[in-house]
């Protein structure tokens, strides 16, 4: 077993990504990881009590453990719930069916 891993962490922006490249002693955990990063320092709107956090797109908890060549992420929060626009795009649909009035047909 090897005695350190090679790992990044990753936030995203609206318009750019941050990634930090670390080497963490084995058996690291993500939170340690996200903390060596210094992303915290450089974006004080990274709470972990309220961002979620995952690993390959995965979500995980902040004590679980890294392996070698893993991807820790920061999610930032959701602007909008995906329901609800699915749910306001598809009433929007609904009326505009309505209101369309008569279909054309080809002769």
């Amino acid at each position: 077993m090897a005695d350190s891993v090679s790992i990044e962490v990753a936030y995203a922006l609206p318009k750019m990504q941050e990634v930090v490249q670390l080497r963490l002693p084995a058996g690291s955990t993500v939170q340690q990881a996200i903390e060596a990063s210094a992303l915290q320092l450089k974006h004080p709107e990274i709470d972990l009590r309220k961002n979620k956090v995952g690993v390959f797109g995965k979500l995980v908890r902040l004590d679980a453990p890294l392996r070698d060549r893993d991807r820790v992420e920061i999610y930032r929060p959701l602007v909008a719930d995906p329901k609800d626009v699915r749910k306001k795009r598809a009433e929007e649909g609904k009326a505009l069916k309505k209101a369309g009035g008569e279909s054309i047909q080809e002769v």
